[in-house]
């Protein structure tokens, strides 16, 4: 038995790029930072902040929904799958991304669509009701028009 899952809380790092494929599946990009804090040791040594930055990617109504509600700074709660691929770059070169594949996305950024609790809540939805936007299991990965582009 093996399993794949991942749980970040962080910080938007660039408004997300998002864009439709042909079949007019939309996917959306971008980068989440996490951060550990730092320290100070009982000997007096300082260990600095580390800031980790993930590449996320979100497919079909997950992108859709952060083309309009997801900006840079934003704080947001992600779920899902690490995935890694390779690609041949301009020189020929083979380069390696790894990519969290979202199924699960909660924004946490107090904002005029959020709830007091800080989860995404649809317009369409009473304010008094929190939901979290879930993708259902989808196979991103049979979309194989996008497995070869680098982003």
């Amino acid at each position: 038995m093996s399993l794949n899952k991942i749980m970040l809380i962080g910080n938007v790092g660039k408004e997300p790029e998002v864009r439709y494929l042909d079949s007019g599946v939309a996917v959306a990009t971008f980068s989440l930072a996490t951060t550990e804090r730092g320290y100070t040791l009982q000997n007096g040594t300082q260990v600095p902040d580390r800031t980790e930055w993930h590449n996320i990617v979100l497919w079909r109504g997950l992108a859709e929904v952060a083309e309009k509600y997801v900006h840079k700074g934003d704080k947001l709660y992600i779920e899902g799958k690490i995935r890694t691929r390779s690609y041949d770059d301009q020189n020929g070169q083979k380069r390696y991304v790894t990519e969290v594949f979202a199924d699960n996305m909660e924004m946490l950024s107090p904002k005029g669509t959020a709830s007091q609790g800080g989860a995404y809540v649809p317009p369409a939805q009473p304010q008094g009701q929190p939901q979290s936007v879930q993708q259902p299991n989808v196979s991103p990965i049979q979309d194989n028009s996008v497995d070869d582009l680098p982003f």
